[in-house]
């Protein structure tokens, strides 16, 4: 007759003594230390990333000139840092600006799902900035008087002309006449390359304006940190009158 296992008289335990210890049991398995190890490794590129959006958000923010607008200032290609510190009402004539260019110059904002805005936010950590970020020149600050031009062809602002040593060889201060006077938190931009730039006077008469509210400035520019033979702090227009 075949033996059952009952009859077999086998001692040999169903489980091991760790298994009948119990899970809460001194013999408990213990999680692999690899996963610890993963842990720590994620918790050091978790805070640094943490860090550079921090300095990013409210200290100094990369970007990379999409454009020749501002030639030869500032070339296609070239990276900057641009300095958050500076408040609105601390600019000055001359002095050159990142800033959201959608309600001054009237662009359409599409419509960015999450996956798109985590790639956004991605890209800006290396100085990719969004579609509607603009860098110009400061030319006309809340409350003064713009306009183009004086019998010279000169830019005169409160009825004084600017010397601008900083144009693209060749080009006029503007070709474009206009006569305006810029509302209170508001500023009138301009790009260096005066043939190449879609600034302020190329909106005038959409609903922005073409003046940027102070809110919208990111920035102020101050260094250029990229080509390394460029590299160095990126000087403002002297004041005119030696304001």
């Amino acid at each position: 007759m075949e033996e059952t296992p009952e009859a077999s008289g086998s001692a040999a335990p169903s489980s091991s003594p760790r298994e009948a210890a119990g899970a809460d049991g001194p013999g408990a398995a213990e999680p692999p230390a690899h996963a610890d190890r993963s842990l720590r490794w994620l918790i050091g590129p978790a805070v640094a990333l943490l860090l550079v959006l921090g300095l990013r958000a409210f200290l100094v923010a990369p970007f990379s000139i999409p454009s020749g607008s501002m030639e030869d200032t500032l070339d296609v290609g070239d990276r900057l840092l641009v300095t958050r510190t500076t408040q609105a009402e601390d600019l000055r004539h001359g002095d050159i600006v990142v800033f959201d260019a959608s309600r001054a110059f009237n662009l359409e904002v599409p419509d960015r799902g999450l996956l798109e805005s985590v790639v956004d936010s991605l890209e800006g950590l290396v100085g990719q900035g969004a579609p509607t970020d603009y860098v110009k020149r400061v030319i006309g600050l809340p409350g003064d008087r713009v306009r183009c031009c004086d019998p010279d062809g000169r830019i005169e602002v409160n009825g004084e002309p600017v010397d601008e040593p900083y144009l693209k060889p060749g080009q006029a201060p503007s070709t474009m006449t206009f006569d305006v006077l810029v509302p209170p938190d508001r500023f009138w931009v301009m790009g260096d390359n005066r043939g190449g730039s879609s600034d302020s006077r190329a909106h005038l008469g959409e609903p922005g304006g073409g003046m940027v509210p102070g809110e919208d400035i990111i920035g102020k520019v101050w260094v250029r940190y990229w080509p390394l033979d460029r590299l160095g702090s990126i000087q403002s227009a002297p004041e005119k009158n030696g304001e």
